[in-house]
């Protein structure tokens, strides 16, 4: 059997190793979840939402384990917890909000001429979900729970570098009422991947990763008409106007910025300043990042954790070394982060100026602890820079005016917009980017559109039909 491993980026030891699911298991698996989904849609949804409830308990009675475990897997530190308690907050939510949203819709005019009208809300199927290492448990459950509680069956392919949390998802979702084989965690090679989407043999997929596994998602199930929800790659922008309050701002970007080692969807990349604040601000900034601890994530005084890989630590220092050689300027010495070294996964925190669009650091998606700022003149120039990007997931105005964030709001490019605030999900708000940030949309109410479908009723009523 072939088998993967996932290597810690602590000490770059294997952390755990497991067989990969082979064809024949995942052909009876998919034939398992058809069957286990038609007597699952039967049920009534106050019966889903209890089972989701009982899915956070048990979740919650393996919190202690998950966090350390989670720091081993992907290098967050674990005096910030784990992702438990922000995942029962979104769960809880979602099954509040359930019954109103899989609810039946009825026109106005229903009954008027002896017909009853409705649309019913269909689930989809099987729904196949690849989840991200980043935030491995806050992203998966955006794909899982709203799909078991509009009734359709769930695989799961977490990647490999958090590849506990498949176990822990399964884990929870035991005895919980679910039908055998409703909810399947499997590990399987892309091209395994593909083929499941090339054969049809699941009804909607939601990915989350880069631009590139998008394609490849998109590429596989082309022609199966195999709907999906893709959530890719990002660049997201913040705008600090002169107005803004200095001190609260600073804070919050800086933890943007590089909480989690920068390795979020929705982190800060790139700054766009008012000129008059923009020394203040990046002084202030600087200083914020050098209060940062790196080291072992194991350590409750640490504050910033290795990178997820060597691999990833390696393309973010890429991305700095460019914009350096392209003249820009560093503005924390690496020397006061001793942790920090070539060839580990370790990486300081950097703040960088003398920025440009020409720079892939201020383009592309960098996912780690580094951050470019830019002076702007006014709102023109802020919105002109904002917009020339490939990605649209989220973007953030810092300023005291509400009415000039709205009209700046409506002109960014980007699914979400937030004011005085980045970095942050709230689940009654649609999740969306657009652009190269993908397609489709989970959370909120809209979340469960892609993932039923509608039926139309026509009753006549009578017997009298002449």
């Amino acid at each position: 059997m072939k088998t993967v491993s996932c290597i810690s980026p602590i000490d770059s030891k294997i952390l755990a190793t497991r067989e990969l699911t082979s064809d024949a298991q995942l052909d009876k698996i998919l034939a398992r979840a058809k069957i286990a989904q038609k007597e699952w849609a039967a049920t009534s949804i106050k019966t889903r939402v209890e089972a989701m409830e009982k899915f956070l308990v048990n979740l919650q009675a393996m919190d202690d384990e998950i966090v350390p475990e989670l720091a081993k897997q992907m290098g967050r530190p674990i005096r910030f917890g784990g992702e438990v308690p922000p995942l029962v907050k979104r769960v809880k939510y979602l099954n509040e909000m359930a019954s109103s949203a899989l609810a039946n819709y009825v026109p106005e005019t229903n009954g008027v001429d002896q017909i009853t009208r409705y649309i019913k809300r269909i689930p989809v199927g099987i729904v196949f979900v690849i989840a991200p290492w980043n935030y491995p448990y806050v992203t998966a459950v955006n794909g899982i729970v709203p799909s078991l509680l509009a009734g359709n069956a769930v695989i799961l392919k977490h990647a490999v570098q958090s590849l506990l949390v498949g176990e822990r998802f399964y884990k929870a979702l035991q005895n919980v009422g679910l039908p055998a084989g409703l909810f399947s965690n499997i590990l399987i090679e892309n091209e395994q991947a593909a083929t499941i989407l090339k054969a049809g043999k699941v009804n909607h997929v939601t990915f989350t990763g880069s631009v590139r596994g998008g394609r490849e998602v998109e590429q596989a199930a082309a022609g199966s008409f195999t709907t999906m929800n893709l959530e890719l790659g990002g660049k997201d922008a913040a705008y600090v106007c002169k107005d803004a309050n200095l001190e609260l701002t600073v804070a919050d970007l800086a933890e943007g910025a590089f909480f989690n080692g920068g390795q979020c969807c929705c982190g800060i990349e790139r700054i766009y300043v008012e000129e008059a604040i923009f020394d203040k601000f990046v002084e202030a900034l600087v200083a914020e990042a050098k209060k940062l601890k790196l080291g072992d994530p194991l350590d409750v005084n640490t504050t910033l954790g290795p990178m997820a890989s060597l691999r990833f630590a390696d393309s973010v220092r890429g991305h700095i070394s460019s914009a350096l050689s392209q003249g820009a300027k560093a503005l924390i010495d690496s020397n006061l982060f001793p942790q920090s070294k070539l060839n580990t996964p370790y990486l300081a925190p950097q703040v960088l100026v003398n920025v440009d669009h020409s720079m892939e650091i201020m383009t592309e998606e960098t996912f780690g602890p580094v951050v470019g700022v830019m002076p702007v003149k006014n709102d023109k120039e802020a919105l002109a820079l904002i917009n020339d990007s490939k990605y649209g997931l989220t973007s953030s105005i810092w300023t005291k005016d509400q009415v000039r964030a709205v009209e700046l709001a409506d002109q960014i490019e980007t699914g979400i917009i937030y004011m005085n605030r980045c970095d942050h999900v709230d689940p009654s708000l649609v999740w969306a980017g657009v652009k190269q940030t993908g397609r489709g949309a989970s959370l909120s109410k809209y979340g469960f559109d892609a993932l039923t479908k509608p039926k139309s009723y026509h009753l006549r009523q009578g017997t009298n039909f002449c």
